[in-house]
This record gives C-alpha cells, sequence and structure tokens, in this order.
C-alpha cells in the first residue's frame, strides 16, 4: 500500500488495497489493511458561520475517510450537506475547525504532523456539472483551466499524462476529443466532468449528487466509474440515491438540520 492517502505521485495508477466496512473514531482512522502506513482525511470542530448572520450553518462537523475509500453523506435538502462541501473544496473559510491529513503506521499511531489539505488538491463535482462546460471541443473543456503560458517539453509530456489517464480512468476513449461537450450523452457529459477534475489529480474528489437527472442505463454507468475510481482515490459523496451507491459505501453519515452531522448506516 501507499504510504500516503492523498499524495500519490501516481493516483490512477494500479492499486492493490483491500477495503472493508469498518468503524471509525471520528479523530482516529483506523487502518482498512495492516499491510504497512495509511492516511487519512480528518475533519476536526468545523463550524461555518457566513459573515453577517447569528446562526451557524454548520456545528462542529468531525469525521475522518480512509484513504481509496468512499463516504457518502445524506440528509435533508438544506441541512448544510453542499455548505460542508464548499468548505472541503476551499469555496468557503470556515469559522473554526480544520481539515488535514493524517499519516498512521500499521499500528493506528500518528506518525507525523498532520497536513493541511490544500484547496488546491481538492476536485469538486457540482450537482448538474454539465450546465458549466464553456467550450466547443472535449479537449479544450479538460484542458480549460490549464496555464497558458509557455512551458518545457517536459511539463507538456506531463500534461499530455494526466490528460490521457484521466480519460481512460472514466472510460472515454472511444470519444473524439474534437466532440462538442454539449452534444455528448447525460452520462457522457458526467465523465467528462469526472475527467475535468481528475487531470488535476486531486487528494480528495467530492461529487454533490453525481446521479442526479440521469437515465437509469447513465446511472449504472456512473455507479461502475465510481466503484473504478474508489480504487485509486479518496471520494466523498453527497446524494439521495442511497441504494444504487451502498455497495460502494465504506463510511455513511446523517446530515441533520442545523448542520449537525452523525455517523449512521444507510438506511435503505
Amino acid at each position: 500500500m501507499s504510504s500516503s492517502c492523498f499524495l500519490s505521485p501516481s493516483p490512477l495508477s494500479p492499486s492493490t488495497t483491500t477495503t472493508s466496512l469498518v468503524r471509525f473514531n471520528p479523530t482516529k482512522c483506523k487502518a482498512l489493511s495492516v499491510s504497512g502506513d495509511y492516511s487519512c482525511f480528518q475533519v476536526k470542530g468545523l463550524t461555518y458561520r457566513p459573515p453577517g448572520t447569528e446562526n451557524n450553518l454548520l456545528n462542529d462537523v468531525n469525521f475522518s475517510l480512509h484513504e481509496k475509500s468512499l463516504g457518502l453523506i445524506f440528509g435533508r435538502s438544506g441541512s448544510g450537506k453542499t455548505t460542508l462541501l464548499q468548505l472541503l473544496a476551499g469555496l468557503v473559510k470556515p469559522t473554526s475547525g480544520s481539515i488535514h491529513i493524517q499519516k498512521y503506521d500499521k499500528d493506528g499511531i500518528p506518525n507525523q504532523a498532520p497536513e493541511l489539505l490544500p484547496p488546491e488538491r481538492v476536485g469538486i463535482v457540482f450537482q448538474f456539472p454539465e450546465r458549466y462546460f464553456l467550450a466547443d471541443t472535449v479537449l479544450e473543456e479538460v484542458t480549460f483551466g490549464w496555464p497558458r503560458q509557455k512551458g518545457s517539453a517536459q511539463v507538456k509530456e506531463q500534461l499530455a499524462l494526466r490528460l490521457q489517464r484521466a480519460i481512460t480512468s472514466v472510460g472515454m476513449n472511444g470519444i473524439s476529443l474534437d466532440e462538442d461537450p454539449h452534444a455528448l450523452s447525460g452520462g457522457y457529459k458526467r465523465r467528462l466532468a469526472l475527467a475535468i477534475q481528475l487531470v488535476q489529480v486531486p487528494d480528495l474528489l467530492i461529487l454533490d449528487e453525481p446521479l442526479a437527472g440521469l437515465d437509469w442505463k447513465a446511472r449504472a454507468d456512473v455507479v461502475k466509474l465510481l466503484k473504478h475510481l474508489k480504487k485509486e482515490l479518496t471520494l466523498l459523496v453527497v446524494s439521495h440515491d442511497l441504494k444504487e451507491l451502498s455497495n460502494l459505501v465504506d463510511r455513511s453519515w446523517r446530515m441533520e438540520m442545523g448542520g449537525i452531522l452523525k455517523e449512521e448506516p444507510l438506511p435503505i
């Protein structure tokens, strides 16, 4: 197993990690495999109150997620789920609390100080991401945020390899890079949105309602894709589609009204 949960130099390389359902202490992440060191994504005491308001949208949120696993957050609309995702992605700054990576040895003992998780190392795919496509081709859409200044041949080669890995990982090898993103099917639009994030090699990939608005075939394809991605990445999903995702979930939490997060098995 890799010695780092999120900082692997090749997160899309073959993995030998096996996972199973494990109960975690909110502040300590037990290993899913005893083969070596491991890391966990951890949130401690996260609170958020919008400027100029009197009420918190999130209250003392604590949870941890083992590397190469899938966590799912569910709950009523308006409870604070999307706000939490925005905080984790660095789009909003928390009022208090921390978001970091903690490394452990095989015995579950921290072996170094926790590292803050920088926002640029988090990928996020919002609900209906295809509404935000801007480019005229798949290639332009995937590379839209890339630096435009001239780079060395080595940098260009690295970018090309990352692009190829991302396209392959989401199963879009058969799609022309000259295709209009808006002309793709619903399922392939969702795959493209994932590829856009994967090409940045994120430490944590967040998905907000990844099955929303898709027909049954596209939903099944996305579930299969998430099963594949989970072998290489750490995934955090917000969804109401609990039954379809249940077989992929390693940990689950309910967000209650008032922004209170509690670990709870899926109600299916």
